[in-house]
């Protein structure tokens, strides 16, 4: 099992995704794996599996990776770097119909006090009716 942050997320406060909606309303449902709802675009899985890493539920970014790419497995962040902003810049693809679709973002962090940034087009498959993360084009 995963380790959870200590990262102070109830389901009303703002989702950490940056959407503008609450937790509740939005990346907690798919990260609440008793609620048996997926994200239904590339962008929705995105933002969830950032909710993840600032969470770090661990589990669910595993779940969310497409088996072909997937690591053995993830590290806990056990050393106080935290995820401090998510930025969509834009998507191509990735509804409800597609079976493919890339998301550009700029996700900020921080290491030892120090903001850094990473700048990523992100790869999603939708197999057998679920979106997965496939891998990454860093910029």
């Amino acid at each position: 099992m995963s380790k959870k942050s200590s990262h102070k997320i109830n389901s009303e406060s703002d989702c950490p995704c940056q959407s503008g909606l609450l937790f509740s309303h939005c990346c907690q449902r798919f990260l609440d794996s008793s609620s048996g709802l997926y994200p239904e675009t590339a962008e929705q899985l995105m933002r969830s599996r950032y909710s993840a890493y600032v969470l770090d539920d661990l589990d669910y970014i595993l779940k969310t990776w497409h088996p072909d790419h997937q690591p053995d497995r993830l590290v806990p962040n056990d050393s106080g770097d935290h995820w401090i902003g998510l930025k969509i810049k834009s998507t191509q693809l990735g509804q409800k119909k597609d079976s493919t679709g890339k998301v550009h973002f700029i996700a900020r962090y921080k290491i030892n006090g120090k903001a850094h940034k990473l700048e990523e087009n992100s790869l999603f498959a939708r197999i057998n009716g679920h979106w997965l993360y496939i891998k990454e084009d860093i910029k």
